[in-house]
């Protein structure tokens, strides 16, 4: 289960990035997650939870925007999407194409108590 290491990877860039003597004010840490990225949303939630239980962060939340996979042919120019994260292009068969989303797995944005938000470009892995 390696969503429970990203989970840690997650605590530890929000512990790096936000002082110390706000971290008990943390309340939500927004994620973009691609549908393709193979991160099982619910598992790192699970794991995310075990994780920040009796510590500084024990009230942050996940907040995840899932983003879907689009491809680009650079032969016939279509954006298309599919489920299954293949890069065929499903208008013209080329495998000449380009991903364009859904492989994304970023901290976007860590919000914090009395309406203070850190947006600094943080970047998970």
């Amino acid at each position: 289960m390696h969503e429970l290491s990203i989970a840690q990877n997650i605590v530890e860039i929000v512990k790096q990035n936000v002082p110390q003597e706000d971290l008990k004010g943390v309340t939500s840490i927004k994620l973009k997650i691609g549908d393709m990225s193979g991160v099982v949303t619910e598992s790192l939630e699970f794991g995310f939870l075990a994780i920040i239980s009796g510590t500084e962060l024990e009230d942050a939340k996940l907040d995840i925007e899932k983003i879907p996979f689009f491809l680009k042919c650079n032969e016939c120019k279509q954006e298309s999407s599919n489920e299954y994260g293949s890069s065929i292009c499903p208008e013209c068969g080329s495998s000449n194409t380009t991903i364009l989303s859904g492989l994304e797995l970023q901290i976007i944005e860590v919000e914090l108590r009395e309406e203070t938000l850190l947006t600094s470009p943080l970047r998970g892995r």
